[in-house]
């Protein structure tokens, strides 16, 4: 086998060997942006495009000379202020809500508190 290239369980499901997986932990899709070789040109289109929408419904201003590192941390603000970016309610991990009895009941004696004290 070709080293980096997939295989197939015996359930025909494509797999990684374990080069591919090294060298996927190792990514560079996490850099800061301050580490970016590339993050002192202009923002790219989409940058652009997408901080101008958070500006405007952030009522932030928009500075056209960002480059691309400093869009993609002003994007990162302008996400947290007008909640974009974040995961939907329907998305996040499912919680019991604060009224469930039985998930407070539940909740109280696994953390080893109760409401009665």
């Amino acid at each position: 086998m070709v080293a980096g290239a997939l295989s197939f369980n015996e359930k025909g499901i494509a797999m990684t060997d374990k080069r591919t997986q090294q060298m996927a932990d190792q990514s560079n899709t996490e850099k800061p942006p301050e580490d970016w070789t590339t993050g002192d040109e202009p923002m790219t289109g989409a940058q652009r495009s997408y901080l101008k929408t958070l500006s405007e419904e952030a009522k932030a201003p928009f500075d056209e000379s960002l480059t691309k590192a400093q869009a993609s941390l002003r994007i990162d603000e302008l996400q947290q202020v007008t909640g974009r970016g974040q995961p939907r309610k329907d998305e996040r991990p499912h919680m019991a809500e604060a009224g469930d009895a039985e998930a407070d009941a539940h909740g109280a004696d696994v953390r080893g508190v109760s409401d009665r004290e």
